[in-house]
C-alpha cells in the first residue's frame, strides 16, 4: 500500500496540497482591500501574528502553577512529538516569552525590547527559539496566518533611467501593502479595520516606505499627477509572503564573527555595488537591502550568541528596538517590524550585565531566565527523546537509568536547603512530586528560598543533559562490546564517574561535590533496587489484600473507638495497636503524625465506598508500598541473600521464579539477574552489620 502512495504521482499531488493555493498569484490593490474588509487581521503585525501562532497550534492551562502550556512545544503537533519540552521550570520560560510577545501584541512595551532567552548552555533556549521559526514558516502558509506584500511592476515604461532588469521589483523589505497608502488614508483604514476586528489587540500601521519604494512611489505619482489608484492600478500587484528561514525572508538567524570581521553592514544592508554604475551611490535603488534585519522584517530576527557582539556591534540594536528603525550607511532610516529574539550563556551576561556602558542596551531587553530542568522525570524524558531519535541499537535500558542520570543532573542544578527541614535529595524528590501528604514539606517555600540564595536563578548552573546524554550514549555502546542488551543503572553510574573531570564544563573546585552527589545518587538506587526485588521475592498479592483488610478494621476501630474480632479466638478487643504500628513504619510515619495517616486512609476507603468501589490496597500507593514492606520483613528472614550473588548456590527454579518476577516490572533476563545480584549482596551486606 506505500508504494501507492510513493508515486511521484502521489507525492506531488501531496506536495501541491501542502502549498497555500494563491502562493504564486498576483492580485491587486483593491483586492487587497476588500480582504482587510473580510479578515482584517491579516494585517496583524509581526508582535501579534507571533502571539496569535502559540495559540493556534493549541494549548493547555495547569491551574496550580497558573501556567500555559502550548502545544507548539509541549506536543509538537508538527513534529509528531519528536521535538517536544519536558520540565515545569521550561515551560515556565515558554510561557513568560509567550507573555511578552502578546503585551507587544498589545503596545505595552515588549514590542520594543529584544526578548534575550539567556541560560546555561543546553538548556533548551537555542531548541526552543528554532522551533518558534519553524512554527512560523508553517503558520504563514496556513489561511489562518497568512500575509501579503507586494512588488512594483512596468517600472521601466514609465521611470526614464530604470534599468530593464529591474522593471519588476519586489518591496526590499517586504513591506505590507499598506504602507502603499499615504499615512492619512491609511489611517481611515485602519480605523475601519479596527472596527471589524476580533482580536485582544489593534491594527496599527505608521511605517513609512523603504527608500526605494518611496523612490518609485514618488517617481510615479509625478507621472500620474498625483494619482494614487493610477499609480497602484498599474504598477503594483499584491502577492502572498510566507517566512521562509533557507531564503532569508520574514526570518533572518544572525551569529556573531571573530570580533575583527564584525560589520553594521550584515545588519542593515549595505550599497549595491554593481548597481552604482546604472543609478548613481546616492541612489537608494543601489542600496542592497541584504541586512539581517531587513530580510527579518514583518517577522522573527533571532541572534544567537548575542551578547558576544562587540559593545559598538550593538549600538544598532537600540534603534532597532525602542524607535524600530535602523539606519544603514549612505541610506535613509527604515521603518522595521519585526520580534527580535537573542540568545546568550551566562558568562556573556555576566560581562554584559556589569559594564556601565552597556546600560541602554541592558535597558532594551527582556530576560526571560531558561534554566535546566529541576524534576528528574522530566529529565528522564529528555534522555528518552534523545534515544527515540536516534539510531539506537536493540538495546534494553533497564528501570530507573534514566531516571537515576537525570537525579545526578539535578541534584547539581539545586540550591542546597537551609532551612534544616529536608536535605538534598529530599528537595529533589519534593520537586519530582514525591511528597507524601504527611510529610512536612512545603515546595514553593523551597523554590523561594532558592531564588533568594542563587546568584541569577535556580538552575542556571549545574551539570548540562547535553554531558548526561553523552554518557548514556557511552555506557549504550560499552553495554554493546561486552554483548550485554541491556543498559543499567550500574554501567551508566561508572561511565558518569570516569568521565566527570574530562568534561571541559565542569570546574575543578565542583569535582569533590559532583561525587559526592554521585554517591547520593548511588544509595538511592540501591533503595531502588532492593524494593524491586522485594518486590519480586515476597510480593503475594492475596496476603497484601488479607493485611490490608486487616489493616483498616483495626483503624477503622481505633478511629472509632470500637473493638475488632479477634482471628483466632473470635472475641472482640480493642484495636491491636502493635500491628497497626509495624504498618505505618514501614513509610516512616511518627507516632505524633499517626492519626493523620489513619484518617488520610480511611477518608480514602470512605470516599471509594461512596462512588462504590471496592477496597483495593492496590490502588493506594501509600497502603501498598507500606504493606509490601511489611510482607517483606516478614519473609525475608527465612531468604539466603548471599546465595543470590551466586546461581551455583541457589535452586534454578526458585531463582528463574524471581528473575520472571523482576521481568514483569521491566528487566531484561540479564539485567533482572544483575538487580538481583546486586540488591541481594546490599541486602546481605545490610544484614551482617545488623547482627
Amino acid at each position: 500500500m506505500s508504494g501507492d502512495t510513493n508515486t511521484l504521482e502521489a507525492l506531488s499531488e501531496e506536495y501541491r496540497a501542502s502549498i497555500p493555493t494563491d502562493l504564486r498569484t498576483a492580485r491587486t490593490f483593491q483586492w487587497y482591500l476588500d480582504e482587510l474588509r473580510e479578515e482584517p487581521a491579516i494585517a496583524r503585525n509581526a508582535h501579534q501574528r507571533v502571539a496569535d501562532m502559540f495559540d493556534f497550534y493549541g494549548s493547555d492551562y495547569d491551574e496550580e502553577t497558573g501556567v500555559v502550556e502550548y502545544h507548539l512545544a509541549s506536543e509538537d503537533p508538527l513534529g509528531e512529538g519528536e521535538n517536544t519540552f519536558y520540565g515545569r521550570e521550561i515551560h515556565e520560560a515558554i510561557h513568560e516569552f509567550v507573555n511578552k510577545a502578546k503585551s507587544g501584541a498589545r503596545g505595552l512595551g515588549p514590542e520594543r525590547r529584544i526578548k534575550l532567552l539567556l541560560g546555561p548552555v543546553g538548556s533548551g533556549k537555542s531548541d526552543f527559539d528554532r522551533q518558534v521559526r519553524r512554527y512560523f514558516e508553517d503558520y504563514t502558509m496556513r489561511e489562518d496566518g497568512r500575509m501579503y506584500t507586494f512588488r512594483w511592476t512596468n517600472l521601466a515604461d514609465v521611470i526614464a533611467d530604470q534599468d530593464p532588469s529591474d522593471d519588476v521589483v519586489r518591496s526590499p523589505m517586504n513591506q505590507d501593502p499598506l504602507v502603499l497608502l499615504p499615512l492619512d488614508q491609511r489611517k481611515r483604514v485602519v480605523e475601519e479595520l479596527n472596527e471589524r476586528l476580533d482580536a485582544p489587540y489593534t491594527i496599527q500601521n505608521e511605517q513609512s516606505l523603504d527608500p526605494a519604494s518611496e523612490f518609485y512611489m514618488d517617481s510615479l505619482l509625478g507621472y500620474y499627477d498625483d494619482d494614487l489608484q493610477q499609480v497602484l492600478e498599474n504598477h503594483v500587484e499584491v502577492i502572498r509572503l510566507t517566512a521562509d528561514e533557507n531564503k532569508r525572508q520574514a526570518i533572518e538567524t544572525f551569529e556573531p564573527k571573530d570580533k575583527k570581521n564584525q560589520d553594521e553592514t550584515e545588519l542593515t544592508g549595505d550599497v549595491n555595488y554593481s548597481k552604482i554604475a546604472v543609478y548613481g551611490e546616492s541612489d537608494p535603488r543601489a542600496f542592497d537591502y541584504s541586512g539581517a534585519f531587513c530580510n527579518a522584517n514583518r517577522g522573527i530576527f533571532s541572534g544567537e550568541e548575542l551578547l558576544k557582539l562587540q559593545r559598538e556591534f550593538l549600538y544598532d540594536f537600540l534603534h532597532a528596538t525602542q524607535e524600530m528603525t535602523i539606519k544603514p550607511k549612505s541610506n535613509p532610516r527604515m521603518d522595521i517590524d519585526q520580534v527580535i529574539v537573542g540568545r546568550t550563556n551566562m558568562p556573556e551576561y555576566k560581562e554584559k550585565k556589569g559594564d556601565e556602558k552597556m546600560e541602554a542596551f541592558n535597558d532594551r531587553t527582556k530576560r526571560i531566565d531558561f534554566p535546566y530542568v529541576l524534576q528528574y522525570d522530566e529529565e528522564a524524558n529528555i534522555y528518552r527523546k534523545m534515544l527515540a531519535n536516534a539510531d539506537v541499537p536493540d538495546i534494553h535500558v533497564e528501570p530507573h537509568t534514566l531516571e537515576m542520570a537525570g537525579l545526578f543532573g539535578v541534584l547539581t542544578r539545586i540550591e542546597e536547603p537551609d532551612s534544616g527541614t529536608v536535605d538534598l535529595l529530599q528537595k529533589a524528590k519534593a520537586y519530582n512530586g514525591e511528597i507524601d501528604e504527611a510529610e512536612d514539606v512545603d515546595v514553593k517555600k523551597l523554590r523561594e528560598e532558592a531564588t533568594g540564595t542563587a546568584e541569577i536563578g535556580e538552575g542556571m548552573e549545574g551539570v548540562s543533559p547535553r554531558f548526561i546524554g553523552d554518557e548514556i550514549s557511552e555506557a549504550i555502546m560499552d553495554s554493546m562490546h561486552r554483548e550485554r542488551g541491556f543498559l543499567s543503572p550500574l554501567t551508566t553510574f561508572n561511565h558518569l564517574e570516569g568521565n566527570l573531570e574530562n568534561h571541559g564544563s565542569i570546574a575543578e573546585d565542583l569535582f569533590d561535590t559532583y561525587y559526592r552527589y554521585l554517591e547520593l545518587v548511588r544509595e538511592e538506587y540501591r533503595e531502588r533496587a532492593i524494593e524491586d526485588v522485594r518486590h519480586a521475592l515476597a510480593y503475594d498479592l492475596d496476603e497484601i489484600q488479607r493485611q490490608g483488610e486487616k489493616y483498616m478494621d483495626h483503624v477503622m476501630a481505633y478511629i472509632d473507638d470500637d473493638t475488632v474480632e479477634d482471628e483466632l479466638t473470635g472475641r472482640e478487643q480493642g484495636p491491636d495497636e502493635t500491628f497497626l504500628r509495624s504498618v505505618e513504619e514501614k513509610l516512616d510515619v511518627p507516632e505524633d503524625r499517626k492519626d493523620d495517616f489513619r484518617q488520610e486512609v480511611s477518608n480514602w476507603v470512605s470516599r471509594r465506598a461512596r462512588e462504590g468501589d471496592t477496597f483495593n490496597p492496590q490502588d493506594n500507593d501509600r497502603l501498598r508500598r507500606a504493606l509490601e514492606r511489611k510482607l517483606w520483613e516478614d519473609k525475608k528472614h527465612n531468604i539466603n541473600f548471599s546465595a543470590l550473588v551466586s546461581s551455583g548456590e541457589m535452586d534454578d527454579e526458585e531463582r528463574s521464579a524471581w528473575i520472571d518476577a523482576l521481568i514483569e516490572q521491566g528487566y531484561t533476563r540479564g539485567g533482572a539477574k544483575e538487580v538481583l545480584e546486586f540488591a541481594g549482596a546490599e541486602v546481605a551486606k545490610t544484614e551482617l552489620e545488623d547482627e
